[in-house]
């Protein structure tokens, strides 16, 4: 869980440093597919007994509220065009 946590946020900052709008697409695609394997292991851990059932839907809604916020910000940059 902690790679796939660090993964998000080194790859939304490698496609800042790439300067280009569709590098930096790239890599946020790429962050979002970290945000669902980090949500991949929440329900997991959740169902094994790691979190708590409540622990467990906060970690989910927020991981969602990220990829929707990855989303716009991608969808934004390909607008831009």
């Amino acid at each position: 869980m902690t790679r796939a946590g660090v993964s998000i946020a080194s790859n939304i900052a490698e496609g800042v440093e790439r300067n280009t709008p569709k590098e930096f697409q790239r890599y946020l695609n790429i962050a979002k597919g970290s945000v669902a394997e980090l949500r991949t292991q929440i329900y997991i851990a959740g169902e094994i007994g790691i979190f708590s059932p409540t622990q467990k839907q906060e970690f989910v809604a927020e991981l969602k509220e990220i990829s929707a916020m990855l989303h716009g910000l991608a969808k934004s940059l390909h607008k831009d065009k």
